[in-house]
């Protein structure tokens, strides 16, 4: 929290704006704003007054004129940014239409670019003397910073989508690209510059969707010059935010303000907020009443990379940035926050809904793949994965076998079965020529995980060659991709893919998510272990220790539930997977795993009852995914079960009881823009039947004075909401059993 950022290394400079006298010759904002963007009226200006997670809103994101003639409005109802245009571009207004407050207390630069080592502001105005808040009074004083990019002009559309995304198999209905507003304001360069930079121009983008109070920013540098200029370093978003913590101290450990940032330059973390590169909290030098007694509150937001790009631009060329998101809450309880993080994910990646029903062959041999797939057609199952140690190889480019791979596919989709398979790309070592090279040593080792392929070696360039490859000639569906680029970093000036050391972040991390893009384009469904949604994955691991597999079964099943209750905090059902070990899996012997299915017949059922029940998919490794009749069936039961609820299971999950093996737990599934509304899964760990009245929670079912309940396929209840909106429902469970609550 105490690191020096580069924006407030330049502070002494932006403060010096403060005692400007010259004004700055400013374009015309009458003459900058398209004639076709239209006033803000009163109605337009009003917050949305039902609750935007339970009632779908009909307003819609819109740019508008301000009421100040100088003045341009994003908002959708729930937020709203305000950017003055003259005497330069600068958000002036950023406000949590939900509850009434501001996001920011101060005006500070739209961008900063640091181009051929010279660092400049893009927009901002200089003049605010408090930074403890801002009063609209202070901005006609404000002056523009002679030094910085100057608006030259803005460009008002609707959304793009970043990338194409095929629709191959079940998702959520879900729109693509998310519909909402964009705005781009264009920038041409201060006349100081050195002559290099004279004609570059930088472009700020925004965009504003429909219905969620969700920012999405980032910049595109142009070079029109005739001579290359390096990008060193940006940063794409700079909020002077109101803080969410004082103290005369430094805690230990700062509360930043309460909104959710992400970025899809993201790695090496299962979870947003370790998988987050880019999303900097600082100190504000410019905030100098603040109460922390030596000035360190982090209160302001930086989005730049941990490390360059470093990133040389052509003549002609126009380079582009990662994307932020700023998600608002509007609330501080931990649902809540949940549910909206959970509905950004559905709106900037809805890919995340693809959930196939997946089996893992431990064999990748004809004879095998087909029994799977034969197993897998008959029970409902949707995809069989050649899992890691089958012997499946997708680094093979050979005819032969890609012709064996082709017939293997072919086979499938005639049974109605995706088929793919499992590569391991980072944590290997391939040579000291293509690995990694540590800074430290000038050596390869010391990556993330020990040896690692840089992914701009001729190697990486031969493997994602061989992955392509591998898809078109096969006509396979999945890429279970382990060992994903983590975020390493190399000293190699010898790789074709980038230049050195400060490059070297960016260009891997390029690599790997055009290849992502690509995939998702041609329909692959791709199981990533980390957080690449945003650039196209579509699952990672609940959230699991492995080892945990080979533990007892019935500890397996207990665990397993709570990492389902854990994980769904922050994913969707569909994002996470978790794992069933029908043969032995790192080690626990014959306690451990459920071959012979049919003689552990009650634990396979848990697991399958948890799974299908929390509408998270799991991998059933093994050789076969039943052995008798009896077992079939009990598959079968739960996969239908599961497609029969299917929409209203892969829906969001409130969070009822954890599992403590010491009582029943809960978890209910609501969607109030379904017929099903909710849907409780209700487990007993217990040796013995248990009698409970149970509470559920129906604010986010959209039902507000009654409720349609029915225990499994029974007869259906009306029960009375009470004033928080809950139902309490009598149940009656079997010892280790399950029952489920269908709501209407």
């Amino acid at each position: 929290m105490t690191e020096t950022s580069p924006l407030s290394r330049s502070c002494r400079f932006l403060s010096a704006c403060l005692l400007l006298t010259t004004a700055v010759e400013a374009a015309d904002p009458a003459n900058l704003l398209p004639d076709t963007v239209p006033q803000l009226t009163e109605d337009l200006a009003r917050p949305v007054e039902t609750d935007w997670l339970v009632v779908p809103t009909a307003r819609k994101a819109g740019v508008y004129r301000g009421k100040q003639e100088r003045e341009i409005v994003m908002t959708n109802g729930l937020i709203r940014r305000v950017l003055r245009l003259c005497p330069n571009a600068a958000t002036v207004g950023f406000d949590n239409l939900m509850t009434g407050a501001s996001v920011i207390r101060g005006v500070k630069p739209e961008a900063v670019v640091e181009l051929d080592g010279t660092k400049l502001s893009v927009g901002g105005l200089c003049g605010q003397v408090e930074y403890g808040y801002l009063r609209p009074e202070w901005l006609d004083g404000m002056t523009s910073d002679p030094n910085a990019f100057q608006l030259a002009g803005c460009r008002v559309g609707k959304t793009k989508a970043r990338f194409a995304w095929k629709r191959k198999r079940y998702a959520a209905d879900l729109p693509w690209p998310p519909p909402g507003a964009s705005l781009a304001l264009d920038f041409k360069a201060p006349p100081n510059v050195p002559e290099p930079l004279k004609d570059v121009t930088v472009s700020v983008h925004y965009e504003m969707y429909d219905g969620i109070p969700l920012l999405c920013k980032w910049l595109t540098i142009r070079n029109a010059g005739a001579r290359q200029v390096k990008l060193n370093t940006f940063i794409s978003e700079v909020l002077a935010a109101v803080e969410y913590e004082v103290a005369v101290e430094s805690p230990p450990h700062w509360e930043t303000p309460n909104i959710h940032v992400e970025s899809d330059y993201a790695f090496h973390g299962m979870t947003p907020r370790t998988a987050n590169k880019i999303a900097h909290w600082v100190p504000d030098p410019q905030y100098t009443s603040q109460v922390n007694y030596r000035l360190q509150m982090p209160v302001m937001l930086e989005c730049r990379p941990p490390i360059g790009p470093d990133a040389v631009i052509a003549p002609g060329e126009t380079f582009e940035t990662f994307r932020t998101f700023v998600l608002i809450h509007d609330s501080t309880e931990r649902e809540r926050k949940g549910l909206a993080l959970r509905r950004m994910y559905r709106t900037i990646a809805p890919w995340v809904t693809e959930n196939p029903i997946l089996m893992h062959v431990r064999q990748a041999d004809s004879r095998s793949v087909r029994l799977a797939v034969d197993q897998c057609a008959e029970v409902g199952f949707e995809m069989v994965i050649m899992t890691f140690g089958s012997g499946f190889n997708a680094e093979n480019t050979s005819p032969a076998y890609l012709d064996q791979l082709k017939s293997l596919a072919d086979y499938a989709h005639g049974k109605k079965v995706e088929l793919g398979g499992y590569s391991l790309l980072a944590s290997r070592r391939i040579s000291d020529e293509d690995d990694a090279i540590n800074p430290k040593t000038g050596k390869p080792g010391g990556a993330i995980f020990g040896n690692s392929p840089c992914l701009g070696s001729r190697w990486a360039q031969e493997y994602f060659r061989k992955l392509t490859t591998l898809f078109e000639k096969t006509g396979m569906d999945l890429l279970e991709h382990d060992g994903s680029y983590p975020g390493d970093l190399c000293a190699s000036t010898k790789h074709t893919g980038h230049r050195g050391l400060a490059d070297s972040q960016w260009m891997q991390w390029r690599t790997i998510t055009d290849f992502y893009k690509w995939c998702r384009g041609r329909g692959v469904y791709l199981s990533v272990p980390d957080w690449y949604f945003l650039s196209g994955s579509n699952k990672n691991g609940m959230g699991y220790r492995e080892v945990n597999w080979s533990l007892p079964r019935a500890r397996q099943i207990i665990l397993g539930r709570q990492n389902i209750y854990d994980g769904t905090w922050e994913k969707t059902p569909s994002m996470g997977r978790m794992f069933v070990p029908l043969v032995q899996y790192h080690g626990g012997g014959a306690a451990a795993t459920l071959e012979p299915l049919s003689e552990h017949l009650d634990a396979y059922e848990a697991h399958l009852a948890q799974n299908f029940g929390s509408g998270v998919q799991a991998c059933y490794r093994g050789p076969r995914l039943y052995d008798t009749d009896k077992t079939k069936a009990v598959v079968k039961k739960w996969a239908d079960f599961y497609k029969k609820y299917r929409k209203i299971l892969d829906s969001d999950i409130i969070h009822v009881r954890r599992p403590d093996g010491r009582d029943i737990d809960c978890i209910l599934h609501v969607n109030p823009r379904l017929e099903q509304k909710g849907l409780a899964m209700v487990y007993n760990p217990l040796d013995r039947a248990v009698q409970r009245t149970l509470t559920l929670p129906l604010y986010y079912t959209g039902l507000t004075e009654t409720a349609t309940v029915r225990e499994r396929e029974g007869q259906k209840r009306q029960l009375r909401l009470d004033r928080k909106w809950n139902v309490q429902v009598p149940v009656e469970i079997a010892p280790r059993g399950v029952t489920w609550l269908v709501i209407e």
